[in-house]
């Protein structure tokens, strides 16, 4: 074989590997596919054309995002949500959020400043179109730019981690908020806070990362009480 054509094949498998990293976080965070359903690589494999070591690489990169979880045995499921752990998961990204967004007010460069407000237009055109995939990614590549912005890579993993796994959250609160008559409707929810680091204003900027985050609380339970609501009265 010749070393072109194991380097075609070697393009090929990244690119099919990262196919399937595309198609399958789509799938995840859009609840196609359920949390808790188990993913078997050989039906993977055969669902995408692909052999196994692309969808083996593609499930490794949703584990390091937490999207899935891979047991001890090798069984890999759609990493589950227990809406007991709602508050833990707010507990965590309240404080990371309030320290991230601390930081960027207070280091962030005019070039900091300039992704952060394109990357506000950016999810605003989102929200305008009404698709919640879109909305959900654009949301996540705001608060990443304001965790560059902070100039602390140890929060950036963590902060990326957080955010990747609220998005199938997101996804569901934004369904609600975009359909729902009785629902609060999204505008320029961000505003105060890109003001607050754009002013280099520390304590404001941590305030209204706070208030973004129980914002983020408050919409996602008021989609619970409706969706328990509306399942009560079916039955």
């Amino acid at each position: 074989m010749s070393k072109e054509t194991v380097e075609t094949e070697g393009t090929g498998r990244r690119h099919g590997g990262r196919y399937i990293y595309e198609e399958l976080r789509k799938q995840i965070l859009t609840l196609k596919l359920k949390p808790g359903v188990q993913l078997d690589e050989v039906s993977l494999a055969a669902q995408f054309g692909l052999s196994r070591s692309p969808v083996r690489d593609a499930l490794a990169r949703l584990n390091s995002e937490g999207l899935v979880t891979i047991l001890p045995n090798r069984t890999t499921l759609v990493t589950p949500f227990e809406i007991e752990e709602f508050p833990k998961y707010i507990s965590a990204l309240d404080l990371i959020q309030r320290a991230v967004s601390r930081l960027a007010a207070t280091q962030h460069t005019a070039a900091d400043l300039a992704r952060i407000r394109k990357a506000d237009d950016v999810y605003m055109d989102a929200v305008s179109s009404g698709d919640f995939q879109a909305m959900s990614e654009t949301n996540k590549a705001l608060h990443m730019a304001i965790a560059q912005a902070a100039n602390n890579p140890y929060f950036v993993g963590y902060y990326e981690r957080l955010l990747g796994e609220g998005q199938r959250l997101l996804h569901l609160h934004f369904d609600f908020t975009v359909s729902s008559p009785t629902a609060a409707k999204l505008g320029r929810d961000h505003e105060d806070l890109i003001e607050a680091i754009a002013s280099r204003n520390a304590d404001a900027a941590e305030k209204a990362a706070h208030e973004h985050t129980m914002l983020f609380q408050k919409r996602f339970l008021d989609y619970m009480q409706q969706n328990m609501t509306e399942k009560m009265a079916i039955l």
